[in-house]
């Protein structure tokens, strides 16, 4: 996704911050197309060890002095998966969409691993960037490429108005079967 989504923020999304818990503690979380790492931050803070992954280098440098966040520079549109087979408990996109890149997250999650998607959906272009369809999901498109094939434990979609106005969709699911604490 090459449009820029939205000022930098240091507050982690509420989605985010609502869901992590159901990651395993202290377990492993791949922040995917992290920026300046707002949720690796956060994770950190929270006992995760996490590996965040940006194609922008400078932003990744303010990761810099972080034991607990392994700062990996690659473009996932255009490049190789840069993690191989490694495998996390949580996963955790925010305001990035590149689609072929779902079947990857699946693959990526441990078993009982949680995934936390949120990003922006048709509409957001009457708030500004990102406009372009390509960069917007269409209504349940999250819930439709997931479901089946994780757990489901939260969906929603629509307006929000912090940290600005924008249309996301977002998605909190599971891989495996088993019971979910919920938070």
């Amino acid at each position: 996704m090459t449009e820029s989504c939205h000022a930098w923020t240091a507050e982690p999304s509420s989605w985010v911050a609502r869901f992590a818990g159901l990651i395993a503690p202290g377990g492993t979380v791949l922040d995917l197309a992290c920026g300046h790492g707002r949720h690796a931050r956060f994770l950190e803070a929270g006992g995760w060890r996490v590996t965040a992954v940006d194609r922008d280098a400078t932003a990744l440098a303010g990761l810099a002095g972080h034991a607990g966040i392994e700062a990996v520079e690659a473009d996932l549109e255009t490049g190789a998966w840069p993690l191989g087979g490694r495998r996390f408990d949580g996963i955790v996109v925010a305001n990035y969409l590149h689609r072929p890149l779902f079947p990857r997250l699946i693959e990526a999650l441990e078993d009982g691993g949680v995934l936390l998607y949120e990003t922006f959906m048709l509409g957001n272009e009457r708030f500004g960037r990102p406009s372009n369809p390509d960069f917007l999901l269409r209504p349940n498109e999250l819930l439709e490429a997931f479901a089946g094939r994780l757990n489901v434990v939260a969906f929603e979609q629509g307006e929000v108005a912090r940290p600005k106005p924008a249309m996301v969709q977002r998605l909190c699911a599971v891989r495996g079967t088993g019971p979910i604490l919920l938070p």
